[in-house]
Protein backbone atom coordinates (compact mmCIF):
# COMPACT_ATOMS: atom_id res chain seq x y z
CA UNK A 1 0.00 0.00 0.00
CA UNK A 2 1.50 3.33 -1.11
CA UNK A 3 1.38 6.65 0.63
CA UNK A 4 -1.95 8.49 0.59
CA UNK A 5 -2.38 11.38 -1.84
CA UNK A 6 -1.77 14.79 -0.36
CA UNK A 7 -3.55 17.98 -1.48
CA UNK A 8 -0.30 18.94 -3.22
CA UNK A 9 -0.56 15.83 -5.45
CA UNK A 10 -4.12 16.79 -6.36
CA UNK A 11 -3.00 20.33 -7.28
CA UNK A 12 -0.15 18.99 -9.39
CA UNK A 13 -2.49 16.60 -11.17
CA UNK A 14 -4.94 19.44 -11.93
CA UNK A 15 -2.15 21.36 -13.70
CA UNK A 16 -1.35 18.47 -16.04
CA UNK A 17 -2.98 18.61 -19.46
CA UNK A 18 -5.94 16.26 -19.67
CA UNK A 19 -5.56 13.49 -22.24
CA UNK A 20 -8.95 12.10 -23.24
CA UNK A 21 -9.14 8.32 -22.90
CA UNK A 22 -11.89 5.73 -23.49
CA UNK A 23 -15.27 7.32 -22.65
CA UNK A 24 -13.69 10.80 -22.35
CA UNK A 25 -13.26 10.99 -26.15
CA UNK A 26 -16.02 13.14 -27.64
CA UNK A 27 -15.54 12.71 -31.42
CA UNK A 28 -18.00 10.45 -33.22
CA UNK A 29 -15.44 9.24 -35.81
CA UNK A 30 -11.73 8.73 -35.21
CA UNK A 31 -8.64 7.52 -37.06
CA UNK A 32 -7.56 4.39 -35.20
CA UNK A 33 -3.99 3.22 -34.67
CA UNK A 34 -3.74 -0.29 -33.24
CA UNK A 35 -1.46 -1.50 -30.43
CA UNK A 36 1.36 -2.27 -32.92
CA UNK A 37 1.36 1.25 -34.39
CA UNK A 38 -0.34 0.28 -37.67
CA UNK A 39 -3.24 2.35 -38.99
CA UNK A 40 -6.57 0.56 -38.73
CA UNK A 41 -8.46 3.26 -40.67
CA UNK A 42 -11.35 5.55 -39.77
CA UNK A 43 -13.78 3.94 -37.32
CA UNK A 44 -16.72 5.03 -35.23
CA UNK A 45 -16.00 5.65 -31.57
CA UNK A 46 -18.03 2.60 -30.52
CA UNK A 47 -16.04 0.28 -32.86
CA UNK A 48 -12.74 1.68 -31.57
CA UNK A 49 -13.78 1.28 -27.92
CA UNK A 50 -14.86 -2.32 -28.58
CA UNK A 51 -11.51 -3.05 -30.29
CA UNK A 52 -9.57 -1.55 -27.33
CA UNK A 53 -11.64 -3.58 -24.84
CA UNK A 54 -10.92 -6.74 -26.89
CA UNK A 55 -7.19 -6.07 -26.59
CA UNK A 56 -7.61 -5.28 -22.87
CA UNK A 57 -6.03 -1.83 -23.46
CA UNK A 58 -7.12 1.83 -23.44
CA UNK A 59 -8.18 4.05 -26.33
CA UNK A 60 -6.14 7.27 -26.06
CA UNK A 61 -6.64 10.44 -28.11
CA UNK A 62 -3.13 11.39 -29.26
CA UNK A 63 -3.92 14.10 -31.86
CA UNK A 64 -7.19 15.89 -31.02
CA UNK A 65 -6.54 18.71 -33.53
CA UNK A 66 -6.48 16.33 -36.53
CA UNK A 67 -9.55 15.79 -38.66
CA UNK A 68 -10.76 13.20 -37.68
CA UNK A 69 -8.95 12.98 -34.29
CA UNK A 70 -6.27 10.31 -34.06
CA UNK A 71 -6.69 7.72 -31.30
CA UNK A 72 -4.32 4.94 -30.37
CA UNK A 73 -4.85 1.65 -28.57
CA UNK A 74 -2.29 1.43 -25.75
CA UNK A 75 -1.69 0.90 -22.04
CA UNK A 76 -2.44 4.43 -20.78
CA UNK A 77 -0.71 4.12 -17.41
CA UNK A 78 2.51 3.02 -19.13
CA UNK A 79 2.16 5.91 -21.63
CA UNK A 80 1.67 8.44 -18.81
CA UNK A 81 4.68 7.03 -16.95
CA UNK A 82 6.86 7.46 -20.07
CA UNK A 83 5.64 11.05 -20.48
CA UNK A 84 6.57 11.80 -16.87
CA UNK A 85 10.02 10.26 -17.40
CA UNK A 86 10.61 12.47 -20.47
CA UNK A 87 9.52 15.58 -18.54
CA UNK A 88 11.81 14.64 -15.64
CA UNK A 89 14.77 14.16 -18.01
CA UNK A 90 14.07 17.54 -19.63
CA UNK A 91 14.08 19.24 -16.21
CA UNK A 92 17.27 17.41 -15.24
CA UNK A 93 19.22 18.62 -18.28
CA UNK A 94 18.06 22.20 -18.02
CA UNK A 95 20.68 24.53 -16.59
CA UNK A 96 19.81 27.36 -14.25
CA UNK A 97 21.65 30.65 -14.36
CA UNK A 98 22.55 31.95 -10.93
CA UNK A 99 23.47 35.61 -10.46
CA UNK A 100 25.62 36.46 -7.45
CA UNK A 101 26.15 40.06 -6.36
CA UNK A 102 29.22 41.71 -4.88
CA UNK A 103 29.02 45.25 -3.51
CA UNK A 104 32.01 47.57 -3.26
CA UNK A 105 32.68 51.18 -2.33
CA UNK A 106 34.89 53.47 -4.46
CA UNK A 107 37.35 53.95 -1.54
CA UNK A 108 37.80 50.22 -0.85
CA UNK A 109 40.95 49.17 1.01
CA UNK A 110 43.55 46.84 -0.55
CA UNK A 111 42.74 43.85 1.67
CA UNK A 112 38.96 44.33 1.26
CA UNK A 113 39.41 44.52 -2.51
CA UNK A 114 41.41 41.25 -2.52
CA UNK A 115 38.72 39.53 -0.43
CA UNK A 116 35.94 40.68 -2.77
CA UNK A 117 38.04 39.65 -5.78
CA UNK A 118 38.38 36.17 -4.25
CA UNK A 119 34.59 35.95 -3.92
CA UNK A 120 34.14 36.98 -7.57
CA UNK A 121 36.70 34.35 -8.65
CA UNK A 122 34.91 31.65 -6.64
CA UNK A 123 31.53 32.57 -8.16
CA UNK A 124 32.92 32.58 -11.70
CA UNK A 125 34.61 29.19 -11.15
CA UNK A 126 31.23 27.77 -10.09
CA UNK A 127 29.79 29.00 -13.44
CA UNK A 128 27.67 31.72 -11.82
CA UNK A 129 27.23 35.19 -13.26
CA UNK A 130 28.41 38.03 -11.05
CA UNK A 131 26.84 41.46 -10.68
CA UNK A 132 29.45 43.84 -9.30
CA UNK A 133 27.96 46.98 -7.77
CA UNK A 134 29.82 50.05 -6.60
CA UNK A 135 27.79 52.16 -4.18
CA UNK A 136 28.50 55.90 -4.15
CA UNK A 137 27.72 58.05 -1.12
CA UNK A 138 27.53 61.82 -0.92
CA UNK A 139 30.18 63.60 -2.97
CA UNK A 140 31.70 60.34 -4.22
CA UNK A 141 29.16 60.58 -7.03
CA UNK A 142 31.09 63.58 -8.45
CA UNK A 143 33.85 61.16 -9.55
CA UNK A 144 32.16 58.19 -11.23
CA UNK A 145 35.37 57.53 -13.19
CA UNK A 146 36.95 56.20 -9.95
CA UNK A 147 34.21 53.57 -9.70
CA UNK A 148 34.57 52.66 -13.36
CA UNK A 149 38.35 52.34 -12.97
CA UNK A 150 37.82 50.02 -9.98
CA UNK A 151 35.40 47.83 -11.96
CA UNK A 152 37.77 47.65 -14.94
CA UNK A 153 40.66 46.74 -12.61
CA UNK A 154 38.54 43.93 -11.14
CA UNK A 155 37.62 42.69 -14.63
CA UNK A 156 41.32 42.72 -15.61
CA UNK A 157 42.28 40.79 -12.45
CA UNK A 158 39.77 37.98 -13.12
CA UNK A 159 39.93 37.95 -16.94
CA UNK A 160 41.06 34.29 -17.14
CA UNK A 161 37.85 33.17 -15.36
CA UNK A 162 35.28 35.79 -16.44
CA UNK A 163 34.36 38.19 -19.20
CA UNK A 164 32.44 41.45 -19.03
CA UNK A 165 28.87 40.85 -20.10
CA UNK A 166 27.67 44.43 -19.63
CA UNK A 167 30.04 47.35 -19.29
CA UNK A 168 29.92 49.55 -16.17
CA UNK A 169 26.97 51.93 -16.21
CA UNK A 170 25.72 54.39 -13.63
CA UNK A 171 22.28 53.56 -12.22
CA UNK A 172 21.28 56.24 -9.72
CA UNK A 173 23.85 56.16 -6.91
CA UNK A 174 25.22 52.76 -7.99
CA UNK A 175 27.48 51.69 -10.82
CA UNK A 176 26.78 48.16 -12.06
CA UNK A 177 28.77 45.73 -14.20
CA UNK A 178 27.81 42.13 -15.10
CA UNK A 179 30.42 39.41 -15.53
CA UNK A 180 29.89 35.94 -16.98
CA UNK A 181 32.15 32.90 -16.65
CA UNK A 182 34.47 32.08 -19.55
CA UNK A 183 33.09 29.21 -21.62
Amino acid sequence: MGRPFSPRDRDRRSLEPRIPINDGITASEIRLIDENGAQAGIKTLRQALDYAAECNLDLVEVAPQASPPVCRVMNFSKYRYELELKAKQARKHQSQIVIKEIKLRPKVGVHDYETKKGHVLRFLQHNDKVKVTIMFRGRELVHPERGEALLMRLAEDVKEFGVIESTPNLDGRNMVMMMAPVK
